[in-house]
């Protein structure tokens, strides 16, 4: 169906042109019978005629063009359409003032060519300009705002975050550890838990890979979500938003973030740099693991099992139950040992809190 309205479309452009540019073209040659090519019926055939033999050429791009079009434009979300078709008609606007004032002009190539050129090059712009810039022109929109108003918004903003209104954006690593459930079921983390679909649809990929360790930490994942959703805490909100022009997942979360004013919950490194990059706040299970461990103070005594050599010479391992790591000094000898020992430093560092330590009856 879209070949035929492709190749009628051809047809008629090329009936139009034939019937306003042919007899001009007709006047360079000597015919004898001058009657019959100026015939409008005539030239808006024979226009017809040549572009139809275009369609044998020129159909199967259009139509790809007509199809990849329609994809991106169905993949794009709802607002960057919205501003797009604004700017668009911005654009044709502007160009439809330029092209009257244009049109006075004795020179053809000035009065009926250039207004052309202005519809497609203006339009084009002004499309580009509202589709990518949706987020500045917010801004500006929102800058012009008085006073009062912002400070009315803010008073909203808070009262809103009192009530938990506040969207935080699970990624997928943070779905796959799974401390974020008892997080939520302990009741100290508020708002609205979002889920975008393409974090699901990457668990789900994960969870459907021939890599058994992957597919186990997939049905993790998913398991973690389903529990989030049937326990009494924060509301999940699975949603739709894409990004069709980020290929990257962790740049449609810093989008996802941006667009809906909330933050980025994660425990992925990498994700956290990036998105203080951007300005977005995120929440890192990982720095809320070290921060709520015990504090361990220079001189505190411990009991701890010694289970292996450490690093220099010497030295032993030891952990305690949250996973923190103790450097016992002459701990080698005591391997496989419960032993006390007496705590001589503490050093933090980015993968967390290391303590340092010696035997309790060492000197």
């Amino acid at each position: 169906m879209l070949r035929r309205v492709v190749q009628l479309s051809f047809l008629l452009t090329g009936g139009t042109l034939g019937v306003l540019f042919l007899p001009q073209l007709f006047d360079l040659f000597t015919f004898s019978s001058k009657p019959l090519i100026n015939n409008p019926y005539v030239t808006a055939i024979s226009g017809a005629i040549l572009f139809f033999a275009l369609t044998f050429f020129l159909t199967t791009p259009v139509v790809n063009f007509i199809k990849w079009m329609e994809d991106r434009l169905l993949g794009a979300p709802i607002f960057d359409l919205l501003f797009g078709t604004i700017g668009l008609i911005v654009g044709l606007s502007i160009a439809f003032l330029v092209s009257y004032w244009l049109g006075s002009s004795e020179i053809p190539v000035i009065s009926s060519i250039l207004p052309t050129i202005f519809f497609v090059v203006l339009g084009y712009l002004g499309f580009q300009v509202g589709f990518k810039q949706r987020e500045e022109l917010i801004q500006a929109v929102q800058a012009v705002k008085v006073p009062n108003q912002k400070k009315k918004d803010g008073e909203e903003a808070i009262l809103a975050s009192t009530h938990g209104t506040i969207y935080k954006i699970l990624d997928t690593s943070v779905i796959i550890d799974g401390r974020v459930a008892d997080i939520s079921s302990t009741g100290f983390l508020e708002g609205i838990l979002v889920v975008p679909q393409f974090v699901l649809t990457e668990l789900q990929h994960i969870a459907d890979s021939s890599d058994s360790l992957k597919r186990t930490k997939g049905r993790r994942g998913l398991d973690v979500l389903k529990r989030l959703q049937q326990e009494d805490g924060p509301e999940v909100l699975i949603t739709e938003v894409d990004f069709a022009e980020v290929s990257e997942v962790d740049l449609k979360l810093v989008h996802l973030a941006k667009k809906m004013g909330g933050l980025v919950v994660t425990n992925d490194f990498n994700l956290n740099k990036v998105a203080a990059l951007h300005g977005v706040a995120v929440l890192n299970i990982n720095d809320l693991a070290n921060a709520v461990k015990p504090v361990v103070i220079p001189g505190e005594e411990m009991h701890v099992v010694v289970i292996k050599d450490g690093k220099e010479q010497n030295q032993g391992i030891a952990y305690l139950d949250d996973g923190t790591m103790i450097v016992v000094e002459d701990g080698k000898f005591h391997i496989g040992n419960a032993i006390d020992v007496v705590v001589t430093s503490v050093l933090q560092t980015s993968a967390g809190r290391m303590i340092f330590a010696k035997p309790k009856n060492s000197k």
